[in-house]
This record gives C-alpha cells, structure tokens and sequence, in this order.
C-alpha cells in the first residue's frame, strides 16, 4: 500500500515562496499554492504543485500551511479575506491542529494579531522568519528562525526542513522576528561593509574582481561580501535578491528594534542613512547592493 504525501498549503509566490514549494515537492510534499499573480500560481504548477483559488484553497486539506507576504495589509488580506472575500480567507478554513507557519518579515504585533484571529478556529500560529536572499532561498541555504509553540514547531519540523538548510527554536512567540531583524541589523552593516572595502579597492589602484576573491579568501569575509560583492564589481544591481524598497521595511523595524530596547546602533544608523540615499536616487527596484553606487557618487571621477 501506499500512502499520500502531506499536504503543505503556500500562501505566497514571490521570490522566497516560489522556490520554497519547489523545495517542498522536491522533498516528497504535496503542495497547494496561492498567489495574487496569475504568473506565480502558473509557475507553480509548472513545478509540479497545485493552483489555489484562494487562501483558504491553499488550506484546504492541508497540515499545514506556510505564508510568504510582502506587507501587513497583505497578511490582513490573507488572514481575514477583506480583499479577496471573506469565505476566502484563512479564517474560514482553519480547523482545529492546523499550523500556520508565519515566515513574512512583518512587525510582531501583526503576526500576533493573525496568530489571535486563526487561534479562535483553533489553528497554532507560528512566527517563523527567514535569513537569507532569494538566492539562497533557490539554494535551500536558509535559517529558519522558529518561535512558538514548542509542540507545533517540532511537528513542523520535517516542513521547516525540506526548505532550510538549518532550523533555530528561538523561544517564545516573536522572538523569531526579534532574531530576523538582528540578523538583517548585520546584513545591512556587512553589504556597506563590503561597498566601503571594495570602493577603496579600486581608488587604491587594485583590481576590484581581484581584490573581491581575495577579500572572500580572507579574515574579512562575510555572506554579504559572496553575495553582493559581484554586484558591485561589476556594477550591476537590477537582479536583486530583494528589492531597495522592499528591504528598507526591514531597516525601519529594525529601528523600532532598537528604540523599544533602548540599544544604541551607530554603524547601522550610518548604514541606512545610505540605504535612505539610495531611495533618493530612485533605486527603488534595485539591490541593496546599490548602496556601492551611492557611495562612489560621493567620491568623484578617479585621480
């Protein structure tokens, strides 16, 4: 005999969520997925998955369903159908033992507010974020920061790793989102990092492709400099792991961060007042790593 694969319901088919299912049916799930883009729902089923209607498409008949959202509002959407109807929402399809697994970058109150609304039909919400780029995402070397119920999280656990390449149970709920925006604190201080370096490479009169793979072989390397460094070199930032305006979101909860925990941040405040110029500049589309170009604007033609 046989039995079915379990089902894992996607609720978001962007650049994180897209190839999460593809990890998902890679590893033996059966995977149901929602997305407002007709374009990421017909990627989808290209993959091998199964195309939803709605959220509570993606949810019905499954274990399990993960959530991959740009914004609050979209989670609101989501949750409670205010946009897409009401009947189609998650609300009206959860059922008792369904686990939620929250992994946008949102702010905790949100999640909390989405983890009230499911709880009452008897759903175990967890706030689940991600480290990591799109990128690393397609290469299934993520982090999941895990923060919940202890309980649903080990039941998640098979879920959380068809997609990771490593899980974190960081405590209780929102912990997780308080881990993700640390762990963005150092990406952004590491890709300006990496701009600053690599920038005085080239006025220093180096190679700055060579100087990137010797800089990757040294003490000073990071994530950031692998990822973003090639991007720089070659002054190109229009294939972005995350949009500008996307991450600059993730900078401003950061700040919230530090200000409830009274905690003093002056490399990071140096490094968005960047990001912040960038936007100015209209980058909006573009990489993080934009924040190279910024930079060199500031220095002028060569000697």
């Amino acid at each position: 005999m046989t039995t079915a694969p379990a089902t894992v319901g996607v609720v978001g088919l962007g650049r994180m969520g897209l190839p999460m299912a593809g990890h998902l049916l890679a590893a033996g799930f059966a995977v149901q997925g929602y997305d407002v883009r007709p374009e990421a729902v017909a990627a989808l089923a290209a993959a091998g998955g199964t195309p939803a209607a709605s959220p509570a498409g993606a949810a019905a008949g499954a274990q399990v369903v993960i959530t991959s959202l740009p914004s609050v509002a979209a989670l609101a959407e989501v949750v409670g159908g205010e946009v897409v109807g009401g009947e189609q929402g998650l609300a009206s399809a959860t059922r008792q033992g369904l686990i939620l697994i929250e992994t946008s970058t949102l702010p905790i109150a949100a999640k909390a507010g989405a983890a009230q609304a499911l709880g009452r039909a008897g759903a175990v919400v967890l706030d689940c974020p991600l480290s990591g780029t799109a990128s690393q995402m397609r290469s299934r070397d993520i982090a999941v920061y895990a923060s919940g119920d202890p309980a649903a999280i080990k039941r998640s656990h098979g879920v959380l790793a068809a997609f990771s390449r490593v899980q974190h149970e960081v405590g209780a709920f929102g912990n997780g989102m308080r881990m993700k925006l640390i762990a963005n604190h150092l990406v952004a201080v590491h890709h300006t990092a990496a701009a600053e370096a690599l920038l005085l490479a080239r006025r220093a009169g180096l190679d700055p492709a060579l100087a990137l793979r010797a800089l990757a072989d040294g003490a000073g390397n990071s994530r950031m400099l692998e990822i973003r460094g090639p991007m720089m070199v070659d002054g190109d930032f229009s294939g972005a792991n995350i949009a500008l305006q996307v991450f600059q979101k993730d900078i401003d909860l950061i700040g919230d961060l530090a200000r409830t925990a009274c905690c003093p941040l002056p490399l990071f405040t140096a490094a968005a007042q960047l990001h912040l110029a960038a936007m100015a500049q209209g980058r909006l589309d573009e990489d993080p790593a934009c924040v190279f170009a910024v930079l060199e604007q500031m220095t002028g033609p060569m000697p």
